[in-house]
């Protein structure tokens, strides 16, 4: 398991205070962005649960995804960035699984397909808490980009 970085405890903290894991992740990161933190919190929010509690692609990884549009991405509809974008996400979604299984949320949660349909969150009470790996999966998406953007800021992306 990957060591916790200071923007993944940053994570941990965010969702531990109420925010999704999308939201926590990318929260951790909004100065990176140069956007303000409210601003990417409230973009972010649909991407919880798995894509609007789907169940589908993980918060958490989605967060990633977002952090490194804002980070690497542009504006072109030609641009020639476009595919290096994509091999970021490409290598941190196998870094992703290679820590978590996947990067589906109903299978990181050992949760049945059609569980996601509810679009009401689940309480955050101590249990809740204490039977989601959420907390510690924002932590370590956080630490992974985290750890990326070091090992990449200078050398550029992909």
């Amino acid at each position: 398991m990957m060591r916790i970085t200071e923007k993944g405890e940053k994570a941990r903290a965010l969702f531990l205070s109420g925010y999704n894991c999308a939201q926590a992740v990318a929260g951790a990161f909004s100065e990176e962005m140069g956007l303000p933190s409210e601003a990417v919190l409230r973009m972010t929010m649909p991407f919880g649960g798995g894509m609007g509690r789907l169940r589908e692609v993980c918060g958490a990884f989605s967060g990633i995804v977002f952090v490194v549009g804002q980070l690497w991405g542009d504006a072109e509809p030609q641009s020639p960035n476009k595919a290096a974008v994509y091999a970021v996400v490409q290598s941190m979604s196998d870094n992703f699984k290679a820590e978590m299984g996947s990067i589906i949320c109903r299978e990181i949660l050992g949760l049945e397909k059609d569980s996601g349909t509810d679009p009401h969150p689940s309480k955050r009470t101590e249990e809740y808490y204490h039977k989601r790996p959420c907390a510690e999966i924002c932590a370590l998406a956080a630490s992974m980009l985290e750890e990326y953007i070091k090992e990449k800021s200078g050398a550029g992306i992909g």
